[in-house]
């Protein structure tokens, strides 16, 4: 796992070598072991004695401004007198041939050039092909696949990549520069046009070092943030500043860039016909493949194990495979309701694990500021929190962990899917126009309690039968009411943003996925904003936050694909979601874990903010520089009060709200 930065001067002018060496190593924590740079013709790796180690007011400064970060300038290096419009730049973390493994890297005559985040799981079976067709290694890495796997194929090398990954690769023949991100967008990469000056880097502070001043707020994904808690792809906060979506790759040339999709997930090829018990096979000999895939490494690795099937399955396989017991890490809570530790130790005593366990409370939570940092925009997932600590428990014994991540969107786990596939049920039943006249004025009669179980609130359930399916499953997924977060805007937003809506991102998504049922629509929408904006960037940006490599098995494209063919009745059957993972994962874990009623990575950010949280919470919602520039002061005061009285639940909108008010301290001010 590392850390990548980039410069392309479109006019061809030279690019500043030193802008680019600030660029990279702002992202030290990435890639803590080494860092290279390149500007054609000319190739930089810093002793280590000169390599920058990590900012000293990183990850735990509760300093407010970017450019309090010092970064080292090359004053000794070969750069200064390059004169190119392109410059790369690397921050490694050594886990494959951590000896002879730097970049950037090149091919044999320095025409093709890469730098690279993340890992090729099929690298040996490419390089072996690649060697077949004649081409000479000089490394054992899988970066150098990339290059000659390019040279062979071009752009369509993607296609053969097996893996995580965020690459830029320059091609100097063709004066090109090609931008890739994985298929599911587990790695980041984000990029800004500045008249003719390109900028990409892993993370957005980097970019900002480039820019002058602060960027535009983006309004828009302002009200994407407050709805979601996450900004959807290819939105940042900023207006100048965007994400390469998943699945996507990016030419930029003098002519300017061309962004098209390489990869889509479909949900239309189900293998009707085939008996259950067969796919369930085929599955476990999926899973099985891809946890040995990511237990290639030069360096020591674990497992995240909450004592839920995903992470059980995860283990067990692993156990199964290893020679040694698996290194195990998870999170306890005091407040037992959240609490998985105990469920996790006794999985760890059935595979014999070495297992570590780390406590979450109130005294953590000054690692706010750190996520606010490493988010680089506002991101309201709390499970942030324990990720992070999860994260730094395991570096100090291993250098890679693998996760249980994707099984609930990948096998309708959520149960979500269970009440919104029962909510459509009814309404291909009723007519739209009677479900609208009846059922959403009933709506108004029942009070709202989000704290009591979905199947048990009627006014959510007439409401979301008098709306269309798409519109349902958006405030299903909204932690905060569209009236609310108008109400909530100031003025001046509320006006700009009058006819903005959040939820046709989730109409577009409905009507175009590549499905023929309720079910696959919602797994799909799930895919392209849920898992990839918030789950896979809440991993990569707490874990690589402390030089830690996250895998997760579950999500291998491979097994992705085969799971989106699987029937969905095969994937909530009654009331049980993930039924044909469970069977397929049965053989290794044990009975009680498959019976358990699912918990999820919750965090008890309600007591929080009426307990040791509240002062530090009350100061930076009302008081923070994020309500001030954004919202209205009165509505933020009110639900805070509805919230301490217990008149309800807003434990949601006041974590936004915080986190908004967080990211604003350290980039606004």
């Amino acid at each position: 796992m590392c850390g990548i930065a980039g410069i392309l001067h479109r006019d061809g002018t030279p690019v500043d070598p030193d802008l680019l060496v600030r660029m990279t190593r702002i992202l030290t924590h990435r890639g803590p072991d080494d860092e290279g740079y390149y500007v054609h013709g000319r190739l930089w790796w810093p002793p280590p004695t000169q390599c920058a180690a990590s900012p000293k007011t990183l990850p735990d400064s509760t300093s407010s401004r970017l450019q309090d970060v010092p970064t080292s300038r090359p004053l000794d290096s070969p750069l200064s007198a390059a004169h190119s419009p392109i410059a790369l730049g690397h921050r490694r973390l050594s886990i494959i041939d951590l000896h002879s493994g730097r970049q950037p890297l090149a091919n044999e005559d320095g025409s093709v050039w890469v730098v690279f985040n993340g890992e090729i799981y099929n690298f040996l079976e490419l390089r072996a092909e690649l060697m077949g067709r004649g081409h000479r290694f000089r490394t054992r890495t899988d970066t150098e696949v990339i290059v000659h796997a390019y040279e062979e194929w071009g752009t369509g090398a993607v296609s053969r990549f097996r893996g995580m990954f965020a690459l830029a690769l320059w091609d100097a023949r063709k004066g090109r520069l090609w931008l890739v991100r994985d298929r599911l967008g587990k790695k980041p990469l984000y990029y800004a046009e500045w008249g003719k000056k390109f900028y990409f880097a892993s993370e957005i502070k980097a970019i900002l070092e480039a820019l002058e001043g602060i960027p535009r707020v983006d309004e828009t994904a302002l009200s994407d943030y407050l709805s979601l808690q996450y900004i959807p792809a290819p939105k940042t906060i900023y207006r100048d500043i965007r994400k390469l979506p998943a699945g996507h790759e990016a030419v930029i040339s003098a002519s300017g860039m061309a962004l098209r999709s390489y990869w889509d997930l479909s949900f239309q090829s189900p293998a009707h016909g085939r008996r259950e018990e067969d796919l369930a096979e085929e599955l476990h000999g999926l899973l099985q493949e891809a946890v040995r895939l990511r237990l290639i490494s030069d360096v020591p690795l674990g497992a995240f194990l909450s004592g839920g099937v995903d992470s059980s399955a995860v283990v067990a396989l692993m156990a199964a495979a290893s020679q040694e017991p698996v290194l195990t890490n998870t999170i306890a809570f005091d407040t037992e309701d959240y609490d998985e530790a105990p469920f996790a130790r006794r999985l760890a005593r059935h595979f014999s694990t070495d297992h570590h366990e780390f406590r979450v409370t109130p005294q953590s939570l000054p690692v706010i500021d750190t996520l606010a940092w490493h988010y680089d925009e506002p991101f309201a997932d709390p499970s942030a929190v324990p990720t992070y600590y999860v994260s730094k428990m395991a570096r100090q014994v291993v250098t890679v962990a693998l996760s249980g991540d994707g099984g609930d969107e990948n096998f309708a786990g959520y149960s979500r899917y269970r009440f919104d596939v029962a909510e459509e049920r009814v309404r291909r039943i009723v007519p739209r126009v009677l479900r609208r006249a009846l059922f959403g004025p009933l709506a108004g009669w029942f009070p709202k309690s989000p704290g009591v179980p979905r199947f048990l609130r009627a006014g959510t359930v007439l409401s979301n039968l008098a709306r269309d399916p798409e519109e349902a499953y958006f405030a299903s997924m909204s932690g905060m009411p569209e009236e609310d977060k108008h109400r909530l805007l100031n003025g001046r937003l509320r006006g700009a943003l009058k006819d903005y809506r959040t939820k046709d991102l989730f109409r577009d998504l409905y009507r175009r996925a590549p499905a023929r049922d309720h079910l696959s629509r919602l797994q799909y929408i799930d895919f392209k904003t849920y898992l990839c904006e918030d789950i896979l960037t809440k991993v990569d940006r707490a874990s690589m936050a402390v030089s830690l490599e996250v895998r997760c098995p579950i999500l291998d494209h491979v097994l992705v694909e085969f799971a989106a063919g699987i029937p969905w009745r095969f994937k909530l059957n009654g009331l049980q979601g993930k039924h044909i993972f469970k069977k397929a994962v049965r053989r290794s874990v044990p009975a009680h874990v498959l019976e358990r009623h699912k918990k999820g990575f919750a965090v008890p950010v309600g007591a929080w903010f009426r307990g040791e949280l509240k002062e530090y919470a009350r100061s930076l919602i009302l008081e923070g520089e994020g309500t001030r520039r954004f919202l209205d002061g009165r509505v933020a005061t009110s639900l805070w009060q509805e919230h301490q009285q217990g008149r309800r639940d807003r434990s949601m909108e006041l974590w936004t709200l915080l986190m908004l008010n967080a990211w604003a301290r350290r980039f606004l001010l």
